[in-house]
């Protein structure tokens, strides 16, 4: 038995011992255990391991690499199992968690084809739903790492320009929606040209990741080149990040793309991961995103990202795209679940379409662990403001 007597730190919890996800708390450097954070510091963690620890940031632990990976969860499986608390253990709240590491580059995925496809047929209703390189490379862009926040942080209403029937006009956008995700947090050395087996060594950890979208600027703004300032206002960041270690039982094959793809992108035996997610708008759960759907693997989206000899750095932050199922209940955004405002959402007994001033939407998400356990990704919420009128 634990020494941590806590009725949320057990095998069938999802913050129980087999989870482990690293933050930042005023105290530093924590691992949650339960409805707890574990401080860090003060532990016998060793020469190597505490200097990691120590600067307040994962950024030092995220630049160590896969070995002291691996080390340091080992040591605090121990501690944690212990029956009696080490010297130096200091229990603290979880509130107040921060930003845990400093965001280097932030790319985002476009995976599911089932988003893709819905996605296309609201957009371009005339067109093919699926564009024919979607099936032959990982489609992304590069968002904005400056507006990558913690979870819990407001998010204002943005501005920009839309198209109406009497021309461009600006303003904030009527159409505020979600994109429920899941992160990918890069460490390890400076490298480009991974191949996907590479790949796995440079993801330290996995988080859920909201990706904030207006709708009506996207729209009008992303042909040719593809999203801007629809998209770069907010992105939402779990405040803890989930080892890519905890994850082991949860690999599953992906969905085929029904193509060969060119050998820098063949995995030898691909995988997914097995993550179910929640989505939450103002306390009624309106989705449930399978993860388990997504074709393209990150694995294939790094080894994508760095083919042309761009490097992957320490706090990149990679996400998924936004993760949808066949079902109309496992659509990842508000834009497929009203399928482009034409078919709203009963929300206690309001029909709505986007997010209003107010409103909050909360992601959350488990995976199979070790021997049954559940294994948790903690959660992304965030409060829409109404817009800035400066």
């Amino acid at each position: 038995m634990s020494w941590i007597d806590d009725p949320a730190f057990t095998a069938d919890e999802p913050f129980g011992p087999q989870t482990l996800p690293y933050g930042v708390v005023p105290g530093g450097v924590a691992v949650r255990v339960g409805d707890r954070a574990l401080l860090l510091r003060g532990l016998a963690l060793g020469e190597r391991l505490e200097p990691l620890i120590a600067t307040g940031a994962l950024d030092a632990l995220l630049a160590a690499g896969r070995p002291a990976w691996s080390e340091l969860r080992a040591r605090l499986v121990e501690i944690v199992s212990a029956a009696s608390a080490p010297r130096g253990a200091e229990l603290v709240g979880l509130d107040d968690a921060v930003l845990p590491f400093a965001v280097a580059d932030y790319v985002d995925f476009y995976s599911s084809r089932h988003h893709a496809e819905n996605v296309g047929r609201i957009f371009r209703p005339d067109g093919e739903a699926l564009l024919p390189n979607w099936t032959h490379l990982p489609i992304g862009y590069h968002g904005r790492a400056g507006t990558v926040v913690v979870s819990g942080t407001p998010v204002v209403r943005p501005h920009g320009q839309r198209r109406t029937s009497a021309g461009p006009v600006f303003g904030p956008t009527g159409r505020l929606d979600i994109e429920a995700e899941v992160g990918f947090v890069c460490g390890g050395p400076v490298a480009s040209r991974l191949t996907p087996s590479q790949a796995v060594d440079h993801v330290f950890g996995v988080a859920l990741v909201n990706d904030w979208s207006a709708r009506d600027v996207q729209a009008w703004e992303y042909q040719p080149l593809g999203p801007f300032l629809g998209k770069s206002f907010a992105t939402s960041i779990s405040a803890w990040i989930t080892p890519l270690e905890a994850f082991a039982v949860a690999r599953v094959s992906p969905p085929p793309l029904g193509n060969d793809v060119l050998p820098y992108l063949a995995e030898e035996r691909p995988w997914g991961l097995d993550i179910d997610l929640q989505v939450e708008w103002n306390g009624v759960v309106v989705s449930r995103p399978p993860f388990r759907e997504m074709s393209w693997t990150f694995a294939q989206q790094l080894a994508h990202l760095s083919a042309n000899g761009a490097t992957v750095r320490p706090g990149d932050l990679i996400a998924s795209g936004t993760v949808s199922g066949p079902a109309r209940d496992e659509r990842g955004s508000f834009l497929e679940l009203s399928w482009g405002g034409k078919e709203p959402v009963v929300l206690d007994g309001d029909e709505r379409t986007f997010l209003e001033d107010g409103d909050t939407v909360r992601i959350t998400a488990t995976a199979p662990g070790e021997g049954g356990s559940v294994v948790g990704l903690a959660e992304v919420v965030g409060t829409v403001a109404p817009a800035d009128e400066r």
